[in-house]
């Protein structure tokens, strides 16, 4: 007979997450229920208390787009390649917006989940992935009040306006890649909450948002392009305005491989790394 002492040794469940890309993806299709509940939770705390609600995803891009105008479109005169100013700036902002906050909202989600992470076993990530839900519902939002300033304008947008979704989906690349580094690196280095914040004001204005990348001398642009968001603002540019926003084809196809590039890099970053995120959490 079994030594009844045998019956009470303790075992320990090592769970580890599959390495394979086919099993991660399986991964994500099984866990698709709790991706959906990440999201639509986020979603509805988002504005929650908030007095003026939803529409504090309008006033920020709104009043971003009124200082520049005035900063860029009046004091400096920067050419604004035959549109109203205001609807040159409001269509960079639309991308840059969106790309700034679910960078954000990735880069943070980590730590705001820290319970859920340490407890349950789950795709980790799935987590920065449902966050920039929040940010794709607010662009919908600003896109309309696109749409209503081109009709204040009297402007009527160009047949191009059938690629937006393109550049949409290279934003989104962009910023997933770069939360996806800014998370997995976030766990371990508390020091990039205050890093990110640095990063997207930075990007603000090296980002052709207040101003057309026109500007830039031509020896500079293949260089300038090298931020994957130069490409993306300049494709919706185009989107809207047509061929009166010319698209410089050498830096976007550098900006949409650098786009591509940095979520490549972030979801093997990212898996790589998360094996010690219980531990560090």
């Amino acid at each position: 007979m079994r030594d009844n002492g045998d019956l009470n040794e303790n075992f320990d469940l090592i769970i580890e997450p599959n390495r394979t890309t086919s099993a991660f993806i399986r991964e994500l299709i099984r866990y698709r229920e709790l991706f959906y509940f990440l999201a639509w939770r986020d979603i509805l705390v988002r504005y929650k208390q908030t007095v003026i609600g939803i529409a504090w995803s309008v006033i920020r891009p709104l009043l971003t787009m009124i200082v520049f105008s005035i900063v860029f479109g009046r004091l400096a005169r920067l050419p604004n390649e035959g549109v109203p100013y205001p609807i040159l700036v409001f269509s960079a902002m639309l991308p840059w917006q969106y790309f700034a906050n679910a960078m954000q909202e990735s880069s943070n989600s980590l730590i705001a989940e820290s319970r859920l992470i340490s407890k349950v076993y789950f795709p980790r990530l799935i987590v920065p992935t449902s966050s920039v839900i929040v940010s794709a519902v607010d662009f919908l939002i600003s896109l309309a009040l696109l749409g209503f300033l081109m009709l204040w304008y009297g402007f009527v947008p160009a047949f191009d306006i059938v690629f937006m979704p393109f550049f949409f989906i290279l934003a989104t690349m962009a910023a997933l890649g770069t939360g996806f580094w800014l998370a997995a690196l976030n766990v371990k280095y508390r020091d990039f909450r205050y890093i990110v914040p640095f990063l997207v004001q930075f990007g603000l204005y090296i980002s052709p948002v207040g101003f057309s990348s026109s500007v830039v001398p031509v020896k500079w642009r293949l260089l300038y392009s090298l931020n994957p968001m130069v490409g993306v603002i300049d494709g919706f540019r185009r989107c809207v305005q047509g061929v009166g926003s010319p698209l410089y084809l050498p830096g976007f196809f550098l900006s949409a491989v650098v786009s591509i590039f940095l979520f490549w890099s972030g979801v093997k970053f990212f898996r790589r790394t998360e094996r010690f995120f219980a531990d560090f959490l």
